[in-house]
């Protein structure tokens, strides 16, 4: 069952955030560690404003647990979705002029899909195809017309299910050190 993400669903989300996060070999988890990123995380999960709260997410829940989740913002708020770090990382040990994210991933205009995994017992089944599909809704629900992503060079997978979902490629883009394919649709 699709859904909007809940306050009680942190402990099974996190975990897929980092599988995201470590695909990227994003240079904050490099220096800082796993467990410390997973510290942030937790700390900014229920800021409304942060890229990673549960505000910004739904979910698919099969049998009581979450299988695979979407994340993401409209491009006109991709200055603020790393505010709420500001005051996070002073209280978790980090210094307050660290950044976690430094490159502009969104494409303007755009609902920007941030992270969309699922857990690994669960690939293959479907649910990325289920979050995809419910991402228009959650998108127009934010006054989005246009959904956009990034998807890595390295995962064609990934590439031929969003095409197939509709998306087409209409750019390339640095993230984090790795080339990636930027894909648009419009709903």
């Amino acid at each position: 069952m699709i859904r909007k993400a809940k306050i009680e669903d942190r402990d099974q989300v996190i975990p897929l955030i980092m599988v995201i996060l470590e695909d990227m070999e994003l240079p904050f988890l490099k220096k800082y560690g796993y467990d410390k990123v997973v510290e942030v995380l937790k700390a900014g999960f229920e800021d409304d404003t942060f890229r990673y709260s549960y505000k910004r997410a739904i979910v698919d829940e099969l049998e009581g647990n979450v299988a695979g989740m979407a994340y993401g913002y409209n491009e006109s708020e991709e200055a603020i979705v790393d505010l709420p770090l500001k005051k996070i990382f002073p209280e978790i040990g980090i210094d307050a002029s660290e950044q976690m994210f430094t490159d502009k991933e969104a494409f303007p205009n755009e609902w920007y899909l941030d992270s969309i995994s699922v857990r690994e017992d669960q690939r293959g089944r479907g649910v990325g195809a289920r979050l995809l599909n419910a991402l228009p809704e959650f998108a127009k629900s934010q006054g989005a017309s246009r959904l956009g992503l990034s998807v890595d060079d390295g995962n064609p997978r990934a590439k031929k299910l969003y095409m197939r979902e509709g998306f087409s490629e209409i750019g390339r883009k640095t993230i984090s050190g790795h080339l990636y394919d930027h894909m648009q649709k419009e709903i």
